[in-house]
């Protein structure tokens, strides 16, 4: 072993070193006054620069092919690593909370961690990394998901989670020892040659077919792909709010662009037995996400629901194989980090500084009847994530799914035009489930409205980061032309 391959992996030598910093931060202000606001400031300027390694690193392998980070995994580093601190900065009402606040610093470690690991998995040329990557994102996830102790639903939630994850992560495993037993490699790059020589002998066995599908599974449900999203909703329902809006962008991007990797290098040979696989899945998931989100009456369930619409087309951007979906993938995923983070942004709002009224939970859509009433601010930059949520011009999200329906278009079969119509028709579907919340904070009558509130200066930055995101990444045509020059993998 060469230890000064270490010097190639940058973004996770700097982000290890700010999880070094951050734990003995936590632990020098334990009995400090001020512990809150240095701890706080401390992690968001440590994730604030962090994104310079994550910018200026270049294509990278070491270990022998165990660890390759080409110019699409660092750039899908830098969003994630953006969204993460949107995260941080949106969390600070909940972590001001008494019941919190002495958990603060395993929350920032926690959400470094979990970066960490995506960071792993993303950048892995051999199944056994990449595993080690995707529990290194998921154990602390569930940790994350757990951080309202004092909540049933928070425990409940992250019990679900980890016993999904770990059955998924079991599925997984056995998937990819069947590729294994098929190649006599885990090495991308090796299992790729070996499957390329196997279809040019026109013999695939069948231990190929069910290594596909077992590891298409496992990871099917890291994304919440259907029909292994089950555990989404309940999920995101019981997950303290900031968590839930983390599982829902970055971890999500992080799990997507693996996913596109493996499917478009290591098993680009077997794209005949995947392509339909991945057809059949984006519908049901598109579909079944919509149709489920309409009957939504909780914030958090309705944008599970989203989620896992969202995720199918995020998918969408695969059927095309080429660095043309790489590109749209990755720029979906921005747009969609800035969207979901301000929907979640103003959810944390209305729960933590919205009144109480009987019969009604926190977190109901019946909270934000007649809003816009007494809240019009906060109304109007929810309504522009919603609509960029819905693909709506000439919001950012117009943008996005127009680049992944075009991917998808590429293709040229008559099964990708189909999916294409198929999501096409469901974006009219989801625009009247988004409209169903603009519609209770500007029209829906009710005689006690949420009381006028202003909101802290973390959440007013949340907020003006999103919504700058939201209005601006459609305008800036040059950032896609940006990820479609890195968009190889």
């Amino acid at each position: 072993m060469n230890y000064s391959d270490f010097l190639n992996m940058v973004p996770e030598a700097t982000l290890t070193l700010a999880l070094i910093l951050v734990f003995c931060a936590d632990f020098a202000l334990n009995k400090s006054e001020q512990k809150h606001r240095l701890l706080s400031c401390l992690t968001g300027v440590l994730l604030l620069l962090q994104l310079l390694p994550c910018a200026m690193a270049a294509p990278a392998e070491a270990f022998g092919g165990l660890y390759v980070a080409g110019p699409a995994v660092q750039a899908m580093k830098l969003i994630l690593t953006g969204g993460a601190l949107i995260v941080l900065v949106m969390a600070q009402p909940w972590l001001e909370k008494p019941e919190v606040c002495r958990w603060e610093g395993e929350f920032y470690m926690l959400l470094i961690s979990t970066l960490l690991g995506m960071y792993v998995m993303m950048s892995s040329g051999h199944f056994l990394l990449f595993f080690l990557g995707l529990e290194m994102a998921s154990v602390p996830m569930a940790c994350m998901v757990a951080m309202d102790k004092l909540k049933k639903q928070s425990a409940e939630a992250a019990a679900k989670y980890i016993l999904t994850a770990t059955f998924s992560s079991g599925v997984m495993l056995y998937g990819i020892s069947f590729l294994y037993a098929a190649t006599g490699t885990l090495y991308f790059a090796d299992m790729a040659d070996q499957f390329g020589y196997i279809m040019s002998a026109q013999w695939l066995p069948a231990l190929s077919i069910m290594g596909l599908v077992f590891f298409f599974s496992g990871l099917g449900f890291k994304i919440s792909l259907v029909p292994f999203h089950f555990w989404t909703a309940d999920t995101y329902q019981g997950a303290p709010t900031p968590v839930t809006g983390y599982l829902s962008v970055v971890s999500k991007g992080a799990a997507t662009l693996t996913l596109a990797i493996i499917l478009m290098k290591v098993l680009e040979p077997l794209v005949f037995y995947w392509e339909m696989l991945l057809y059949i899945v984006i519908c049901l998931t598109i579909t079944i996400g919509n149709l489920f989100a309409i009957r939504q009456k909780e914030l958090k369930r309705f944008m599970a629901f989203s989620s896992i619409s969202q995720a199918g087309y995020i998918m969408l951007a695969v059927v095309g194989n080429s660095s043309t979906g790489i590109a749209a993938l990755m720029y979906y995923v921005l747009i969609y980090v800035a969207a979901n983070m301000a929907v979640f942004t103003v959810i944390n709002v209305v729960e933590h500084r919205g009144a109480q009224r009987k019969g009604i939970g926190n977190t109901d859509m019946a909270n934000l009847d007649g809003f816009y009433q007494t809240n019009p601010k906060l109304a109007f930059l929810m309504t522009l994530a919603l609509f960029s949520l819905a693909g709506i011009p000439p919001f950012a999200g117009m943008f996005s799914k127009f680049f992944v329906f075009m991917a998808a278009a590429e293709q040229g079969s008559f099964a990708a035009y189909f999916v294409v119509f198929i999501a096409l028709i469901n974006t009219v579907v989801s625009l009247y489930y988004y409209l169903l919340i603009v519609k209770a904070m500007y029209i829906k009558p009710t005689d006690e409205p949420l009381p006028t509130f202003r909101s802290d200066a973390a959440t007013k930055l949340a907020l003006a980061l999103c919504t700058a995101g939201v209005a601006l990444f459609g305008i800036c045509s040059c950032l896609y032309g940006w990820l479609n020059s890195v968009a190889a993998i």
